[in-house]
Order: structure tokens, then C-alpha cells, then sequence
């Protein structure tokens, strides 16, 4: 077998890498444009314009396309902590169990339930009931991410336990605490506005393309493009304000984490500088290129034009120190703990810098859709700039967990247990190798299989709503077990 001379360990690594960064291209879909669909029949209800709720029927496809596939990535991820993180599993089993099983039997159940519900009932509830149905399946994915993240905060900051002293393993002591972890309520408001700003520029994005098109249904795509751009803006402005109360909480417990999105080796004097652009030698811990704006860094980290930030190097020699005598030898052997650094610093430019340009090209948008003088369709080129921001959510989204994930090695929990620890010692690289070309594959196809169902919705416009919801003449009113219907 051919491992390119990869260790068990890259491979464990790699192979969770591709399927959580694919599975997180559809967490954040699915939440968003399930909010928004829930927002569009909300308004049908009150306003009973029946625009809005063909804004909901379609839309809501591609929303119930997304969610399929997130289903599908979400069970492939989960059996990998059997499979290739068994040490792991087995370490935070009694903490990582509980907000699994609640999400599971509580927010899962209940998303999956009514997404049902609202799927086959159109038109046989009250306008105002049906749009509870979906509110509830909103409900559930934003719960699912409480809890999800719930696990995932204590990987970055544990809190609420204690670690058994027989069985070297961590056990739960205090539910609340979990809970209560403040990573978990400084990532959720974060993780959750950057799905609107998906959500928003999904269907800002397709309708771009719809009128790009010329079809028949342009004011539908019109007032699909405008309400997406509102909610755009407001979630793009929204997602910047919840990076900087994350990133508060981030400079005090991952000081490494924030030295590295700065590209911080040495310590700053006051005021700070910020990088716009850098370039680093990562072996030798130094910034070899640069280009700063004075006073920034400052700014951006106590919101004052004055403060230093400790860099990297001083970082991992307080950690050395910190870990030389703890009792587990696989941990007091760790003599590096710098993060990857290039990989931190682009993945925090490419997050800020696409959410800056998601409220410019909201705001642009805005103007040229104006109730009273709209003129978007006469601006081709920026309807391409539309359509193709509709892809930046993605890359945005993922260049955030990037910085989340890597910002904490080598610890899968953060000073407790070493990602090293944490991998299965039966797994093999030969089997590595195979279920990575297996689900680099299955990804690829998943993928491709729901662009190309988006693209055929999106091409057939309003015909692709199917059944009788589609119009209400299409409704029959007669009584099908009439005595004349038999005649």
C-alpha cells in the first residue's frame, strides 16, 4: 500500500478535516435559509401576499436539499469518533455523550419531525399554524448547534468536570457549568449570524443568476434578491460584532490562538501595529514581510489606541513552563506549542475580509433595488457580482472553524489531551488511505448531486414547485367520495 509517507496520525487528521469542513458547508445552509423561509411564510401569514409564499415554497426546496445532505456528512463525522478517535471517545465519552444524546433525541427529533410536517400539509392548516411548523424545524437546527457546540466549548475550554483518577478519563460534575461554558455563548451568536449571511446571499445569489437568466418569474427573483440583501446587511454587520465579543474571550483563554490570526511572534509594543499582509518562517518563529497599519491591533483588541499583545514565542515558553511537571509524560513531552500560523493569519484575513465585503455589496444592492426606482435588472455586471458572492458565505464560514479548530494544537482538549492521545492505535494507515479516497468520493458526489439540483430549480423558477401548493387553482374542491364523483 502506497501512504505517500503519511503517518496514521496526518491521515486521522486529514480524513477528519475533509468531512467536517464538507459536513459545515451545510450546517450553517441549513440554518440560515430554514430562518429565512420560516421569516418569508411568517410575513405570508399576516400579509397574505401570495408572493411570499411561493418565496417559501421555493426557497424551502432548496432549503430541504441542504438538509438531506447535512444529514447524510453528519452520520459519516459521528462514526469516525468510533473509528479513527477511539482513545479520544473514550477520554471524553461521559462529557461528549450528554450533549450528543440531547441533540439527538431532542433538537434532531424534533427538526426532523416537522420538516415532515410542513412539507406535506400546505394548505390544510391555517396560513399561521403551517408557518409554526416551520419555525419549529428552525427552532430545531439552532438547538442542534447549541449542543453541538456545547461539546465542542469544552474542547476549548473545559470546564465542569474532573478527570477520574483511575481510569485517567473525564467525567462530568457539574451540567451547568457545561452549559454555562463562556466559549459556547461567545461562538453561538457568531456561528449563527454568519448562517444568516449564508442563508441571505443563497438566494441573493440565485436570484442574481434567475434574473441573469431573463425568466419569466423576474419579480419573484426581484423580491427574493431585495429581501436577501436586507437580511445580508443585517446579518454581515450582525457576524462582525459577534467575532469581536468572540475574540475578547479568545485573547484571555487561547492567547496563542489570537497571536497566531495576528501573525505575533514577538511581543508588540504600545500601540500595537496590525498586518494587513504578512509572511512568515514558521521554523524559525519569525515574520519575515510585512505591511501594518499603526494604532490598529490596539483598536481591534481593547478597542483603545493603546495595549501590547503578547506574541507566540513568550506564549509557548509560559506554556512549557505551565506543562513541564503534569502527570501525563505524553503532555510534559510537548516542547512546541505554536499553532500553524500562515494558516491562521489568511483563514482570519479571508473570514474579515469577505464579511466587509458582504455589507458592501448588500448596500450597493440595496440602492439598486429601490421600491421606487428599481434598476437592478439594467446592472448586469453587478448581478454577476451577486451571483458570484453567493459562494463567499462558504469559504468565509469555513475559514472561521479553520481558525477555531487549529487555533488549539495539539490539544483535542485544550490542555487536558493531546490530539497525539487521542487517535484509535488499531486503525491502520492502509485503512486510512482507503476510507479517504472513499469519502473524498462520496463527498465530491454529494456535492456535485446537490449543485446540480439547485441549478435545475433554480432554472425551472416558480414551475418547480410541485403539487398542489403550488397555486390554489390547482386545489380540487369537489369531495372525491361523493356519490357523483362515482357516476
Amino acid at each position: 500500500m502506497v501512504t505517500l509517507g503519511l503517518s496514521l496520525l496526518s491521515l486521522a487528521r486529514l480524513q477528519f478535516a475533509m468531512t467536517t469542513i464538507f459536513h459545515f458547508f451545510f450546517v450553517p445552509f441549513s440554518i440560515g435559509l430554514g430562518f429565512l423561509v420560516a421569516i418569508m411564510e411568517t410575513i405570508y401569514a399576516i400579509k397574505k401576499e401570495d408572493i411570499y409564499k411561493k418565496m417559501a415554497q421555493f426557497w424551502g426546496k432548496i432549503f430541504l436539499l441542504s438538509f438531506a445532505v447535512g444529514i447524510v456528512t453528519g452520520l459519516i463525522q459521528e462514526f469516525q469518533f468510533g473509528m479513527n478517535w477511539s482513545n479520544y471517545s473514550r477520554f471524553m465519552g461521559d462529557i461528549f455523550g450528554a450533549p450528543l444524546a440531547i441533540e439527538a433525541l431532542l433538537a434532531f427529533f424534533m427538526e426532523s419531525t416537522f420538516i415532515g410536517v410542513w412539507m406535506f400539509t400546505w394548505d390544510r392548516f391555517k396560513p399561521g399554524i403551517h408557518a409554526l411548523f416551520i419555525w419549529l424545524v428552525s427552532i430545531g437546527t439552532m438547538l442542534s448547534a447549541i449542543w453541538i457546540l456545547t461539546a465542542n466549548s469544552f474542547m476549548q475550554h473545559p470546564t465542569g468536570f474532573t478527570i477520574n483518577a483511575k481510569t485517567h478519563h473525564a467525567q462530568m460534575t457539574n451540567f451547568g457549568q457545561v452549559l454555562g461554558n463562556p466559549q459556547l455563548w461567545r461562538v453561538f451568536p457568531h456561528l449563527i449570524l454568519g448562517a444568516f449571511v449564508l442563508g441571505a446571499f443563497v438566494i441573493a445569489g440565485m436570484s442574481a443568476w434567475g434574473l441573469i437568466r431573463k425568466q419569466k418569474d423576474k419579480q419573484f427573483f426581484k423580491k427574493s434578491l431585495r429581501f436577501g440583501l436586507w437580511f445580508g446587511l443585517v446579518a454581515s454587520i450582525g457576524v462582525m460584532i459577534a467575532g469581536d465579543f468572540q475574540t475578547q474571550e479568545i485573547i484571555k483563554d487561547q492567547p496563542m490562538k489570537f497571536a497566531a490570526t495576528e501573525g505575533e511572534y514577538e511581543n508588540t509594543g504600545s500601540p500595537a501595529s496590525w498586518k494587513i499582509v504578512a509572511t512568515f518562517d514558521t521554523k524559525a518563529h519569525k515574520t519575515t514581510h510585512e505591511i501594518s497599519v499603526p494604532y490598529m491591533l490596539s483598536l481591534l483588541a481593547y478597542h483603545k489606541p493603546e495595549g501590547s499583545v503578547k506574541g507566540m514565542n513568550t506564549i509557548n515558553r509560559e506554556l512549557r513552563q505551565k506543562f513541564a511537571h503534569n502527570k501525563s509524560q505524553s503532555i510534559r513531552d510537548i516542547k512546541n506549542f505554536y499553532v500553524p500560523t500562515t494558516a491562521l493569519f489568511w483563514s482570519f484575513r479571508v473570514m474579515a475580509g469577505f464579511g466587509a465585503l458582504f455589507a458592501l455589496v448588500a448596500l450597493v444592492g440595496l440602492f439598486f433595488t429601490r421600491p421606487k426606482n428599481n434598476i437592478i435588472e439594467k446592472q448586469r455586471w453587478f448581478l454577476y457580482i451577486v451571483g458570484l458572492t453567493m459562494w463567499c458565505p462558504f469559504i468565509a464560514n469555513t475559514a472561521g472553524w479553520l481558525i477555531t479548530e487549529l487555533g488549539r494544537y495539539p490539544w483535542i482538549v485544550y490542555g487536558l489531551y493531546t490530539i497525539a492521545d487521542a487517535v484509535s492505535p488499531s486503525t491502520t494507515v492502509g485503512q486510512l488511505v482507503f476510507s479517504n479516497i472513499v469519502f473524498f468520493l462520496l463527498f465530491a458526489s454529494l456535492g456535485g448531486v446537490l449543485i446540480y439540483y439547485a441549478r435545475q430549480t433554480l432554472h425551472k423558477g416558480l414551475d418547480a414547485i410541485d403539487g398542489p401548493s403550488a397555486t390554489q387553482k390547482d386545489i380540487p374542491t369537489a369531495d372525491p367520495f361523493a356519490k357523483e364523483a362515482f357516476d
